[in-house]
């Protein structure tokens, strides 16, 4: 385990190489989950008219509130991931 600085290269990393913004985790996560993630937040992108940061939000709360799927609720599926960079 490091000690938390990693976050930090990896968005400095992901800039670098001309990405606006990233999104990573801050522990290790389940694949089904961050799949459903994935997929809500570039469902909630492709609607228009949200940010990147508001997208990740709306995904969260789909899991929060049970909308994705049974057994995602729990904060270990969604909790994790947080978006470095420009959120618009």
């Amino acid at each position: 385990m490091g000690d938390g600085k990693e976050i930090l290269g990896f968005g400095y990393l992901m800039q670098n190489a001309g990405a606006d913004a990233a999104i990573a985790s801050l522990w290790t996560v389940d694949d089904q989950g961050t799949q459903a993630l994935m997929n809500k937040f570039y469902e909630v992108l492709k609607q228009g008219n949200v940010t990147k940061a508001e997208a990740l939000r709306q995904a969260q709360i789909a899991f929060i509130s049970s909308k994705v799927g049974s057994g995602f609720e729990h904060p270990f599926y969604w909790a994790p991931f947080i978006l470095i960079g420009n959120g618009l």
